[in-house]
């Protein structure tokens, strides 16, 4: 058993960050879509309710991206708070391999 309590950690220890650092990637991804309609309507000079509609579901799935990302922060805590319950596990580095999985975040301003 404990050989797969240990392995089992090691997935996940690995697997949180990716999905973390991936919902991230995603909102990044959208919010630039978001920005090249935008621009792109003002650029060719289209009336401002044009593509109105794609601006607002790009608003919603920013939304949604924004939920899910709270979402998997809290399942990290309660997995953190499962593996110091179930095996002792001290999981204060989980920051620090989120840095090793080479998932970084640009501050867009």
């Amino acid at each position: 058993m404990s050989g797969n309590l240990n392995a089992m950690t090691l997935r996940l220890k690995q697997d949180v960050p990716v999905a973390e650092a991936s919902l991230d990637s995603a909102l990044i991804a959208v919010s630039t879509l978001m920005t090249s309609v935008v621009t792109a309507r003002q650029r060719v000079g289209v009336a401002p309710k044009t593509g109105q509609a794609s601006i607002l579901r790009l608003a919603k799935a920013q939304l949604s991206l924004v939920e899910v990302s709270g979402d998997v922060l809290r399942v990290h805590g309660e997995l953190a708070d499962i593996a110091q319950e179930t095996a002792g596990l001290d999981v204060h580095e989980c920051p620090n391999q989120a840095k090793a999985t080479g998932a970084q975040l640009t501050v867009v301003a």
